[in-house]
């Protein structure tokens, strides 16, 4: 997860359409008295969306800026982790896409700025999750027709090469997870688009009443809390008994699932974003997802 993307370059939007199917039985939505909107995607043409230029930062810019970095080649053992990975999982917020889903919510409801900057201090690690999540949400309280409107007149835009780097992976056999602190409401049209299965997303639940209002979020998910990827690929290496995972992201919360029982490796991306603190502890810092495609070839 990122900051807010402040500039744009002829992004190219997905169609999407408010799609409702709670007959799905994994992510069939959860009622707080009887409202939550479907967390089923609502792409039109989910394979139509082409990836398109991170523009928060020039690469080189960034690129620059970890000069002083001393992990962006990989060493001969985090490379033969990574090429033979059974599972791989990525942080969608500006890593998977461009943008940071929770911010773009808040601009579009008018409480961008004030948002922003708690996720910045939730993302370098400064205040627990949980309670920046509560905080920026409660700064503008999304309702149900809110939300679906922002997806319908926002769709998610998509990090350049994250679609061919997938596509990769699968092919290798190996399984591609979804994992953020991010809602699944926005979430799942990005699974679509890329081909990954509702059961291999791991992320957060925005709760509505009767009327559409908002209520909060579910607390039960592992995302909502700090500490809470690492929990969530625990359960994901648990259950399927990968010997080996990979965790790729940009924030602190995405390092902190490299433990023991967790990700084997931390791939820092900063190809939207650099957080120093986060890329220096990284094993593997990168700024395109084609460095990571070239080294599976």
């Amino acid at each position: 997860m990122e900051g807010l993307i402040t500039a744009r370059i002829n992004p190219v939007r997905a169609s999407c359409t408010r799609h409702q199917s709670p007959s799905v039985p994994s992510y069939t939505p959860r009622l707080v008295k009887q409202v939550l909107i479907s967390p089923i995607g609502m792409m039109k043409h989910p394979k139509s969306l082409n990836s398109v230029a991170a523009s928060f930062k020039p690469l080189e810019s960034l690129a620059a800026s970890s000069s002083r970095l001393d992990n962006t080649i990989p060493s001969k053992e985090v490379l033969e982790v990574w090429q033979n990975a059974d599972a791989v999982c990525f942080d969608v917020d500006s890593t998977v896409c461009l943008d940071e889903g929770i911010d773009e919510l808040a601009e579009f409801c008018g409480a961008g700025k004030a948002v922003a900057e708690w996720t910045a201090r939730a993302m370098g690690g400064s205040v627990p999750f949980e309670e920046a999540l509560a905080a920026r949400l409660s700064l503008f309280k999304p309702s149900l027709s809110k939300v679906q409107d922002f997806l319908e007149k926002q769709p998610p835009r998509i990090s350049p090469g994250i679609d061919e780097l997938v596509k990769k992976l699968k092919a290798k056999n190996t399984a591609v997870y979804l994992v953020s602190g991010g809602f699944r409401q926005m979430i799942n049209p990005v699974a679509s688009i890329l081909g990954i299965p509702p059961e291999n997303i791991f992320a957060n639940q925005l709760l509505f009443g009767n009327s559409g209002e908002f209520l909060g979020f579910d607390a039960n998910e592992p995302t909502s809390r700090s500490g809470g990827k690492a929990t969530a690929v625990q359960q994901i290496r648990k259950i399927h008994g990968y010997k080996s995972l990979v965790m790729i992201g940009d924030g602190a919360t995405d390092l902190e699932a490299r433990k023991p029982g967790g990700a084997d490796l931390f791939i820092c991306y900063a190809g939207v974003q650099l957080r120093d603190t986060v890329a220096a502890k990284a094993d593997w810092l990168v700024f395109r997802f084609s460095d990571l495609i070239n080294s599976l070839e």
